[in-house]
């Protein structure tokens, strides 16, 4: 046989099994942030994982060291560029549609399976927002999904030392985002639920669960020695109620708004597959790692979208057995209906998630299509939706900044400094300050409070300071005077990113002596 017509033996069967179609996805996804790379501006959120890759640590307040590693080396190879930094996230989001159509092909599904559940991955509406920003929600589906992958075939191969794979993949989880505790815990305890806790009696299972550990243990140590500083900002935050609160039915509702309304029928029809189906029910495991990571997150009060990471595999279940109900003459026109619907889905909802359209247009788009951004604290957002807000006025920010500093004599500058009020000011100073001639910012917020105690000692009493995100009330009793030397505006920022900037001289202590009252674990 020659290699030509071997070759194309090869092709038909990669195209007839379904694996074109799921290639075709994953590179229409990757194509589609490519796209929208440059749109609109660094996420406020995203600013602060900027700063965090120039001071590598082993633990943050508010999160692991992944992702500070992950913005360090971005900017090693592409330097600041905001196409480079956000071409990781659109990979990861092109790889999430690959593993879906492993998860169907796993599951015994054919190519209109892996069509419908690769398709819902492309049009779910929290994937397409995580993947347009570099952070840990980029590449926390792919870490459980890897997972769920690795426990599926243990439980259908019987190849327990795949544990170690395991423990590996969760301890990298991990050190991306603690929410990895939650998997976990849903998926150890869905395992020993079900008849796989057959495959758990094995020094595989332990020794993967020691990796986990070993790999988790650094980030462990720090968060200790800094007393857990995650869990204050947590009990702080459900203290001031920022997030905004919601019932079991409500949270539920949120479900269906962040994966996009017209995936219900999957991923509804992936619980059914797991715990119903015949084929499914020897994976009943995923059901209940998906059930008992709700209830966790219900008991917690966590934010709706942290549990965004295990729909893949119920729309891999319920693509599987749609194929099943749908198979012979009645799917013939059901299977192309129903992958047209998800399509437009995504044409419709996608402007929600993705920064496609220009903003003047995006506000005329959001009164004729009723549908909104799920609202995840309790602030008013003004002209655009929060996730769309906190992505303008930074630049302009720093501008505003430099020219206040600018304005200084030389002499005055060499003894001033930038105090901001928030990791999004302070991150965006530090990104885009060094080619407007200003210093890094100072911060109490979060980590930046850790970066700035190991500064302060440098300011001396008699500084000048100027002052970004803070209330004059708050700032009058450390200083000689007080003066508003400038105006932070932009009508898409978020509101509160609106304010005046205070030029403060005469610091009458050492910052260091002061420095304390400025944290906000908040």
């Amino acid at each position: 046989m020659s290699s030509n017509t071997t070759f194309k033996r090869n092709l038909q069967q990669f195209s007839q099994s379904g694996w074109m179609i799921v290639a075709g996805l994953a590179g229409f996804k990757l194509l589609i942030h490519l796209l929208t790379a440059t749109n609109y501006g660094f996420f406020m959120d995203e600013l602060y994982f900027l700063a965090s890759g120039q001071h590598l640590a082993w633990g943050y307040v508010d999160f692991p060291p992944l992702t500070a590693f992950s913005a360090w080396a971005v900017r090693g190879i592409f330097g600041d560029s905001m196409f480079g930094i956000h071409l990781l996230p659109a990979l990861a989001g092109a790889g999430l549609v690959i593993l879906t159509g492993l998860l169907v092909h796993e599951l015994g599904g054919k190519a209109f399976a892996q069509a419908a559940a690769c398709l819902g991955v492309v049009v779910t509406s929290v994937y397409l927002f995580m993947n347009t920003y570099l952070s840990m929600n980029s590449i926390e589906p792919l870490i459980w999904m890897g997972c769920i992958y690795l426990l599926i075939r243990i439980a259908k191969t019987g190849e327990t030392r795949l544990w170690l794979a395991f423990g590996v993949l969760a301890g990298i989880g991990l050190l991306n985002k603690h929410t990895m505790l939650i998997f976990g815990f849903g998926a150890t305890i869905g395992v020993l639920l079900t008849q796989a806790r057959i495959r758990c009696w094995n020094r595989w299972f332990f020794l993967g669960g020691a990796l986990a550990g070993l790999i988790f243990l650094p980030n462990l140590i720090w968060m200790i020695q800094h007393n857990f500083p995650h869990l204050q900002q947590l009990a702080n935050i459900r203290f001031a109620r920022r997030n905004v609160e919601l019932d079991p039915l409500g949270y539920l509702g949120q479900q269906v708004l962040y994966q996009n309304p017209f995936t219900l029928p999957l991923w509804l029809g992936g619980l059914v597959y797991f715990f119903i189906h015949p084929t499914g029910r020897g994976y009943r495991f995923i059901g209940w790692t998906y059930l008992l990571a709700l209830s966790l997150l219900l008991l917690a009060d966590g934010r709706p979208y942290y549990l965004s990471p295990l729909y893949p595999v119920l729309l891999a279940g319920g693509a599987v057995w749609g194929e099943s109900v749908l198979s012979g003459g009645r799917g013939k026109w059901l299977k192309p209906g129903f992958l047209s619907v998800l399509g437009i889905s995504g044409l419709i909802l996608g402007p929600f998630s993705l920064p496609i359209l220009p903003p003047e247009v995006f506000i005329r788009y959001a009164k004729a299509v009723p549908f909104i951004q799920p609202r995840i604290e309790n602030v008013y957002s003004g002209a655009l939706p929060q996730l769309f807000a906190l992505r303008f006025g930074w630049s302009e920010m720093v501008d505003a900044v430099a020219k206040v500093y600018h304005e200084l004599s030389p002499e005055e500058q060499a003894r001033t400094q930038i105090l901001a009020g928030n990791y999004g000011e302070a991150g965006a100073i530090d990104l885009y300050g060094p080619a407007r001639g200003l210093p890094n910012a100072f911060s109490g917020h979060l980590t930046y409070f850790y970066w700035g105690q190991e500064r302060a000692s440098e300011v001396s009493a008699g500084a000048t300071v100027i002052v970004v995100g803070y209330s004059v009330v708050n700032m009058r009793p450390y200083f000689e005077k007080t003066e508003i030397a400038g105006y932070v505006s932009h009508p898409y920022a978020m509101p509160y990113e609106n304010f005046p900037i205070y030029l403060c001289r005469g610091l009458k202590v050492p910052l260091s002596e002061v420095w304390r009252y400025l944290k906000n674990f908040g």
